[in-house]
Order: structure tokens, then C-alpha cells, then sequence
């Protein structure tokens, strides 16, 4: 989001421009929910390992 900040501007429009600016923060991915679902079998850097050296 951009918003244009003027030299003159008042305390009150900036102040209402911060708060739109903390709402359009909470919107978006909360990728913390996710956090430890993902169940592996294999250690995550021997696969990447694996992976890496199917290249070769």
C-alpha cells in the first residue's frame, strides 16, 4: 500500500492513515497454524541431500 505523506499535512490525517496501514497488516497468510503439521520419515537435510544429487 502507498500512501503520499504531504510536509503539511495534520497530526489527525496521519494518524488515520497508521491505523489503515495496521489493518491492512492483519490481513494475509498466518503460516504459524501450520507450524509442526507436516509429518516427515526422513531427516529434512538428508532428503534435500537426495534430491540434490538426483541432478548428478
Amino acid at each position: 500500500m502507498i500512501r503520499d505523506i504531504k510536509k503539511g499535512d495534520k497530526k489527525e490525517r496521519l494518524d488515520n492513515i497508521l491505523q489503515e496501514m495496521a489493518k491492512a497488516d492483519k490481513k494475509g497468510f498466518d503460516a504459524s497454524k501450520y507450524s509442526g503439521t507436516l509429518k516427515l520419515e526422513e531427516d529434512p537435510v538428508a532428503y534435500q541431500n537426495k534430491l540434490r544429487d538426483e541432478w548428478e
